[in-house]
């Protein structure tokens, strides 16, 4: 029982250090985990009961997401710094792929989906990994209409 606790806390901790939320609910199950094996039943239901807290969580978390339009951290402009920058492209290789000088390095960019694929100005859409995704021309002004 006990070690459901303290597996539970450690997973507390490591989430109050790293902000995903998600250890959070791997932690909730671990608790339920460990209040099943203080009532007694057996391990097998001990796994269960951590496992359905723990789903149950995530699929709340999942819906909440969905409900308020989350956008993805990679192409959101409050998170990704690099979002709405401008960079010139000499040239397109046959894939979409390009090399750009940007922030005083050569970076690895492609071209968004559904994007031509020309030479000019265009503005980072979104950061993945190393590799900017770009759009062609200048960046869309915010919505400021509430």
């Amino acid at each position: 029982m006990w070690v459901w606790f303290g597996m539970a806390a450690l997973f507390l901790l490591l989430e109050m250090t790293t902000g995903t939320f998600y250890l959070l609910l791997i932690a909730l199950g671990l608790t339920a985990s460990g209040m099943a094996a203080y009532a007694g039943l057996s391990l097998v239901w001990q796994i269960i009961s951590g496992l359905i807290i723990s789903l149950i969580g995530l699929a709340a978390v999942h819906r909440y997401r969905r409900s308020k339009g989350h956008l993805a951290t990679h192409s959101d402009p409050n998170v990704v710094q690099d979002i709405g920058q401008h960079i010139t492209v000499s040239a397109w290789d046959e894939n979409g792929q390009a090399t750009v000088f940007y922030r005083g390095a050569n970076w690895s960019a492609r071209i968004d989906d559904g994007q031509p694929a020309q030479p000019g100005e265009h503005y980072i859409q979104a950061v993945q990994g190393l590799t900017l995704v770009l759009r062609p021309g200048r960046y869309p002004a915010p919505d400021t209409q509430h």
